[in-house]
């Protein structure tokens, strides 16, 4: 059926037939755009909300959280880079536990070795946590504060820990200010996040509060803006994640990401603290993340709103905790939590796999009626269902080339590790590519195997998905089992024989709404989380939303049976829009003072031959870089120092000497050592040319610690040692070599004033230090047999 918009009563009667004729459109065209316009909406507004944060609350308000107050403290302690050991990182030990005191709150000081075993790696480190304790009035358990007070070397930590920190310290006062807590309340800051949970890992081991447990709320940044999100949770957190829907005003964060953050190798003080026992959520802002561990992270950059949204999410948590009986929230079972148009939904992982088998029934319900109907046959509807992993498999590879492409034509781009300042074009870039992939595979099978095979057939995709991670990650399921199980019952309803034109349009848009409301708010998630480098999976989760989407998109489509130029042009057109959003995204991003690009640099002196080198492990160096590399000559490194492919080139030697290595014993395969820094550098790294498997620090006043070491390290000698916060008079080092009767070890010491090294050029206002901890650095090394 066709309408035609009335004749323009002003126009000439035979013009008036012409535009009539020009306009005239098939009513279903109109109804699907009706309905895409919808989904749009909902897809909009989702995005808008995921990334939204609250806005500052006054000063003058004493009742609520402000980050206005928070900001007067963060000011004094975040304004430099606050490396473990470093000066500026005991001055804001001191103002913390200064204020602390002023508060009410018994503060002590921890001075511990913090230590962390990773693949051939063992981490130690001296940390200062400060422990601030407010007894409670009648306690059932303790409610745990924690964020890191140091900051990564590379920049001041404004959001990358201080925002959390500061908002620690506002939400400490007005406790202790409102006559406290039914439970005692803890506030830790540890100390030597940044190198390896080292803070973290020496409180559970050593501090008697550890041992008491209790529930705790840790808080973390990757970006200096966005909301506050719930992203990591103990095991069994039915309770917990009720209380949180329950006390937050602005909830923010779902169960996928707890899923997520299970499978990833990235920690924070949360894995430690709830390894020891403690119950707990785990909080961070996450966007703009270009700034992560760069100068960038500063309070210039700092969102007030994430701070906003940190501080009330914090202070409501805290009452909510302070007044509950704490051994009450133990749980037997996870829970599924969301948000949907704003309302936090939750209910137990028990509904999960019933959820996905009901997925799976209504997707089989809607293939047994098409099949019924005669609209297609059980062979096409297999193939429909197979052939659709060409869209989600080309997306993946689309997104991944489009990252590949961009480092080749900006290679500035390598060294963020896909996390740009203005990514916005190139997000566009992957929508469209998803879109390249998905509408070439539909408009080429849709004459061949028909709209409804294929739509019907798709929706397997998420129903399968739905269940495996039934099986293997539950509390993603409801992102794959809800988009399918309404798709599917929209897709029913549309063929019921109900006496409205307009009906089937109306059933398919509601169904479509819980697709639109879930996939791309986890493509907005996905994409701060992880950045451009892992774009082929963003691309891959719009490919599977444009899978529930198929039925609105035969909407606009003329009848199968029709012959139509679609086929090439609606999916080369969008190959164009990606074309054109590419040369645009690269005119937009482009590095300047505000937005700059990353370098990595360092100056290493090799104390046994007396040569000096400038290294980068940049793949393209920038022009800033090349005026002081040449090529890829490391026979001037100290042995064990190379790690990977370098570019390096010669530098003026300083006056250094290099660590000193003196053995105290040899015990079969185990040397005893002492090791000093003569130039006294705070940090020690010693690479050892065969595997260890255990290893010993011991330095003054404090607790020997121990670490059992599997593995080895890649890409340079298989053992290494580091030591952060080496104090004046040495440390001693056990290590153990597993069949060795002899080693050789390389002792490097560093220090971060790169600006200090000689002939080394101004770095560019577009220019920042890289997050790699071995560049901005001056290293010193020593090569010894033992």
């Amino acid at each position: 059926m066709r309408f035609t918009v009335y004749r323009l009563v002003f126009a000439p009667h035979s013009l008036a037939s012409v535009i009539e004729k020009l306009i005239e459109v098939p009513r279903r065209v109109v109804t699907g755009v009706a309905v895409l316009l919808v989904v749009g909406a909902v897809v909009a507004l989702t995005v808008m909300a995921e990334g939204s944060g609250q806005q500052p609350v006054p000063v003058s308000s004493a009742e609520k959280f402000s980050a206005e107050r928070a900001m007067t403290d963060l000011a004094r302690f975040a304004t430099e880079s606050r490396p473990l050991g470093s000066p500026a990182s005991d001055r804001a030990r001191d103002y913390l536990a200064g204020q602390l005191r002023s508060a009410g709150f018994s503060v002590e000081i921890q001075h511990a070795i913090g230590a962390e075993a990773s693949t051939g790696l063992a981490s130690f480190g001296r940390v200062d946590n400060v422990v601030a304790t407010l007894p409670g009035r009648h306690p059932t358990g303790t409610v745990l504060l924690a964020a890191h007070y140091d900051s990564a070397a590379m920049g001041p930590g404004a959001s990358d820990d201080g925002a959390a920190v500061a908002a620690m310290l506002e939400v400490g006062r007005m406790v202790s200010r409102q006559g406290g807590l039914r439970n005692d309340l803890v506030l830790l800051f540890t100390d030597g996040e940044e190198d390896g949970l080292l803070g973290a890992e020496a409180f559970v081991r050593e501090h008697p509060l550890a041992r008491r447990g209790g529930v705790v709320l840790n808080w973390e940044a990757r970006g200096v803006s966005g909301p506050s999100l719930m992203f990591e949770t103990s095991k069994d957190n039915a309770e917990l994640v009720s209380l949180f829907a329950d006390a937050v005003p602005h909830p923010r964060g779902d169960s996928s990401m707890v899923e997520v953050y299970r499978l990833l190798p990235n920690n924070t003080d949360f894995t430690a603290l709830s390894g020891a026992g403690f119950l707990g959520l785990n909080f961070a802002n996450i966007e703009n993340s270009s700034y992560y561990h760069t100068a960038g992270d500063s309070i210039d950059n700092l969102d007030r709103r994430s701070l906003q949204h940190h501080g009330e999410n914090m202070l409501n948590l805290t009452r909510s905790l302070g007044e509950a009986d704490l051994p009450g929230l133990r749980s037997d079972h996870d829970a599924t939590y969301f948000r949907l148009s704003g309302v936090m939904i939750t209910y137990s992982n028990a509904l999960v796999w019933p959820i996905a088998v009901l997925a799976v029934l209504l997707v089989a319900a809607l293939a047994l009626v098409a099949r019924v109907r005669q609209l297609a046959s059980v062979p096409r509807m297999l193939l429909g269902a197979a052939s659709a992993v060409l869209p989600l498999a080309g997306s993946v590879l689309l997104g991944q080339v489009l990252w590949s492409v961009l480092v080749g034509l900006r290679p500035g781009y390598d060294l963020m590790g896909g996390l740009l300042h203005r990514p916005l074009a190139y997000q566009v870039v992957l929508a469209a590519l998803a879109a390249t992939a998905l509408l070439g595979w539909y408009l080429l099978l849709r004459r061949r195997l028909g709209p409804a095979a294929l739509a019907t057939g798709a929706l397997v995709w998420p129903a399968a998905l739905g269940v495996v991670c039934a099986a293997m990650a539950p509390g993603a399921s409801f992102l794959f089992a809800l988009p399918a199980l309404f798709v599917a019952t929209g897709a029913l309803l549309a063929m019921l024989p109900v006496r409205w034109s307009a009906w089937p349009a109306v059933a398919l848009a509601l169904g479509s709404l819980v697709s639109a409301a879930l996939l791309p708010a986890l493509v907005h998630n996905l994409f701060n989380g992880m950045g451009l480098a892992f774009g082929g999976v963003d691309a891959a989760v719009l490919a599977l939303f444009g899978l529930t989407l198929l039925p609105v998109v035969e909407l606009l489509l003329p009848a199968p049976t029709i012959r139509s130029r679609a086929t090439v042009a609606v999916p080369l057109t969008a190959m164009v829009l990606a074309t054109a959003m590419v040369a645009a995204g690269l005119v937009v991003d482009g590095f300047d003072a505000k937005h700059p690009q990353r370098a990595h640099l360092a100056y290493v002196l090799n104390a046994d031959t007396g040569e000096a080198s400038w290294v980068s492990g940049e793949a393209d160096p920038t022009d800033w870089t090349r005026q002081h590399v040449k090529d890829h000559d490391v026979s001037r490194l100290p042995p064990g120092y190379a790690r990977g492919q370098l570019w390096t080139g010669p530098a003026d030697p300083i006056t250094a000497e290099g660590p000193k290595v003196q053995v105290r014993a040899r015990e079969g395969d185990t040397v005893r050592m002492h090791v000093t820094s003569p130039r006294s550098a705070t940090s020690l790294v010693l690479r050892i040319d065969h595997g260890i498997d255990r290893a010993t620090a011991t330095a003054p006043g404090m607790t020997p610690v121990t670490l059992d070491i599997a593995g080895v390290r890649a890409n340079t000698w298989p053992g290494e040692i580091r030591f952060r916060d080496l104090p004046p008079e040495g440390v001693d080092i056990a290590l153990r070599s597993p069949g060795t009767t002899r080693i050789r070890v390389t002792a490097i010491d560093e220090t971060h004033n790169l600006a200090d090294a000689p002939g080394i050029s101004p770095r560019p206002e577009d220019t920042v230090a890289s997050t790699r901890e071995d560049g901005n650095l001056i290293a010193v090394a020593r090569t010894y047999e033992l």
